[in-house]
């Protein structure tokens, strides 16, 4: 005969043993829309590299990706803003040099750059190019270093914000080329551009997304792009290195980052959805346009490379002799 008072009470306890359907529903990852901060202005590489992110990574996550730009000082403004918010994963943020940057250029940051973030996911590689004003008599990098090397010379070149990638590429260009001009910082690619083509500034150090289309244009001239090689949508430009500088390489790069103490299974969930985002034969084919090389590495990879950043970017800040004003 079956004892049904234990019967009854077994079940009960296998039953409270279960999650219940809202806790469950409260542990699953994603379970609302993701916030994806990108600390720099529209229409710029970063911002570009974030829009084509968001929608294979909704597609993969099962919520929507909302790209969110939160630009300023360099990428801190945002960088902040990620920093700040709730550990849970749905908020991350797409970062870019200015990440190991700005922690030895920038005094009083309200975070730690180091311990405010976990690494998800390096995504990509992008080309840093150095475009002329149309106005500007200068059709190579050579010739604009000639110039630079002038004495009485005062020519300014724009930079997607002080301490950003471009801005310490390119105090590393004139320091190896030997030449000097006055650095205008902007918040952002697109407005130093803008001054580059109304004859405001002599030259830009952008990343290369935000200028094909004006290249191919001729409403910027494209000088040198600086990375290993030559970039397939603007093939007739050449690197740096190909008698400007020999030997002289220096690419942007964005990774995914998520606020510290983030769940490890979050972590795993997104770094899976950039992976998925970057294989993509449409992003592939959108990235190649800009010159941007998809990676989507682990997270552990990811974390060795900004270790090996933070070295190599302290040593070339301190050599170019680049602060923070």
């Amino acid at each position: 005969m079956i004892n049904r008072r234990r019967t009854l009470g077994g079940l009960l306890a296998a039953t409270a043993a279960l999650p219940s359907p809202r806790l469950a529903r409260a542990q699953a990852f994603p379970n609302r829309p993701l916030r994806l901060i990108a600390p720099y202005p529209p229409g710029g590489g970063i911002d570009s590299v974030a829009r084509l992110l968001a929608a294979p990574m909704s597609d993969m996550l099962g919520q929507g990706v909302v790209v969110e730009n939160r630009a300023g000082a360099g990428g801190s403004i945002g960088a902040a803003a990620a920093a700040q918010a709730p550990a849970d994963g749905h908020t991350i943020l797409l970062d870019a040099l200015g990440h190991v940057i700005n922690p030895l250029l920038i005094r009083d940051l309200s975070f730690d750059y180091l311990r405010a973030f976990a690494p998800v996911s390096l995504v990509v590689t992008q080309p840093i190019i150095v475009v002329g004003s149309p106005g500007l008599a200068i059709r190579s990098l050579q010739e604009l270093l000639g110039r630079l090397r002038q004495p009485g010379q005062d020519l300014s070149y724009g930079s997607s914000g002080n301490g950003t990638g471009p801005h310490i590429a390119a105090e590393s260009l004139l320091r190896q080329g030997g030449g000097r001009a006055t650095h205008v910082p902007y918040r952002g690619a697109v407005p130093a551009l803008q001054d580059v083509m109304a004859g405001n500034l002599a030259f830009a150090v952008v990343t290369a997304g935000s200028t094909v289309a004006l290249a191919r244009e001729g409403r910027v001239v494209p000088l040198a792009v600086l990375s290993p090689e030559r970039m397939a949508s603007l093939p007739d430009v050449p690197t740096a290195t190909e008698g400007a500088l020999p030997g002289f390489v220096f690419q942007e790069w964005n990774g995914l980052f998520a606020p510290a103490g983030t769940p490890a299974g979050a972590i795993t969930r997104l770094h899976q959805a950039a992976r998925h985002a970057v294989s993509q034969a449409s992003t592939r084919e959108r990235l190649a346009a800009m010159g941007a090389v998809p990676l989507g590495s682990t997270p552990a990879a990811f974390a060795d490379f900004l270790t090996a950043q933070r070295e190599i970017i302290a040593r070339t800040v301190a050599a170019a002799g680049i602060t923070a004003g």
